[in-house]
Order: C-alpha cells, then sequence, then structure tokens
C-alpha cells in the first residue's frame, strides 16, 4: 500500500526476512475466522511443528497472541521472542470465531463474499485500516532489526499480517489474498536495495 517504505528508516539492504504463520488452532481446524479469540496450538500441531526445518534468524519477532508465541518457542528455541504490538491478526468484528457454515444465509457475509474480501467486517476491522497497522507495526520491528544490526530476523505473525506486508512490500508483487499461506508455512525473503522484500522461497 502507498505511504510505506522501508528506505526511510535506513533498512539494510540483504537483510533476509523470514515469515512464519502459526501452527493451527481448534479454530483454524474448524474453519472458524480467528482473530482476536487467544487460544492455543492444537496439540497435533505441536508434534508437526517440532519436526519442521525452517531457516535459522538472529533475531525472533512475535504478535503478541498466545498461539504465535507458542509456535515461535517450538521453532526458535531458546531465543528470545520479541513481542510486537500490532502485529496481531484483522478483528473479524461479528464474524470471529464463527465459520462458513454459521455465516451461511448472513447478508452481512454474503455482502463480504461478494466484494471478494475487500469489505470491513460487521465491528471489526476494514481491509486498509488492518493493513495500515500492520504495516506501521512491522516498521516498528524492522527499526529493532536496525537497532541489533541483525542480519537476518522471523517474524512469527498470522495469514493475515503476513498478506498486508508483502502485498505493501513483497516482489514480485501481488494482491493481498495471493500471498496466502497454510497454518505453519513459510515466506523467505531479503531486503532489497530500494526496500522492498524479494521473496526467495515461493509460495
Amino acid at each position: 500500500m502507498k505511504g510505506f517504505c522501508m528506505k526511510e528508516i535506513g533498512c539494510r539492504e540483504g537483510v533476509k526476512l523470514t515469515f512464519v504463520r502459526h501452527g493451527k488452532t481448534k479454530g483454524n481446524t474448524q474453519g472458524r475466522y480467528v482473530g482476536r479469540t487467544d487460544e492455543p496450538l492444537w496439540p497435533e500441531t505441536v508434534t508437526e511443528l517440532a519436526r519442521m526445518q525452517i531457516p535459522r534468524a538472529e533475531l525472533v519477532i512475535v504478535s503478541p497472541m498466545l498461539r504465535c508465541r507458542q509456535t515461535a518457542a517450538i521453532l526458535y528455541p531458546g531465543q528470545e521472542a520479541h513481542v510486537q504490538e500490532g502485529l496481531q491478526e484483522m478483528d473479524f468484528g461479528e464474524f470471529e470465531y464463527r465459520n462458513y457454515q454459521e455465516l451461511s444465509g448472513n447478508p452481512d457475509y454474503q455482502a463480504y463474499i461478494d466484494s471478494g474480501g475487500r469489505i470491513g467486517f460487521p465491528k471489526g476491522e476494514g481491509l486498509l485500516e488492518f493493513q495500515s497497522r500492520c504495516c506501521q507495526a512491522f516498521f516498528k520491528a524492522m527499526e529493532l532489526v536496525q537497532k541489533k544490526k541483525a542480519v537476518s530476523a522471523a517474524f512469527v505473525v498470522h495469514g493475515g499480517t503476513i498478506m498486508a506486508i508483502l502485498e505493501a512490500f513483497g516482489e514480485p508483487k501481488r494482491p493481498y489474498f495471493d500471498w496466502q499461506i497454510k497454518n505453519g508455512a513459510w515466506l523467505e525473503g531479503v531486503v532489497t536495495k530500494d526496500g522492498k522484500i524479494a521473496v526467495q522461497r515461493d509460495l
């Protein structure tokens, strides 16, 4: 989105970034909109995460939500996880912790579907509001990366958070929903000289 450029904070070219979506929760296994609900990881996913081979990172940055902190503790054992406020998932408002079946026939939900997911959630966040929040929080986290002179950092966050950041900074340029990844999956990128993120481990 317009108005954000990592060159403004002097982010060094070549910094390696890994974006990890947290492991599954009970709500994820049921296809629910899990935003502000602070539930733990689903037991089965803990074993799956422990088997994953993931790139090491000098700095680990996490959303405040429990599912992200637990995922980071499994994937990056013994490393401090720096909590960054603002990296939480979208606030789904009245759709929170409901799934498609439960929302079927809801006119607000049908309007959301018809818009291609571009309108806001009733009593929740709009997409532009959410993207702005995520990018501002990402900037603050990258300032920490700069301060500590880290050459690599991992962001253990949410699916929507990753989509918002990479729609703004990712290369090749892709729309929001095209950056969607599964729970426990990750993308790798490197900061370019023009302040973008060249994604190297693709979808």
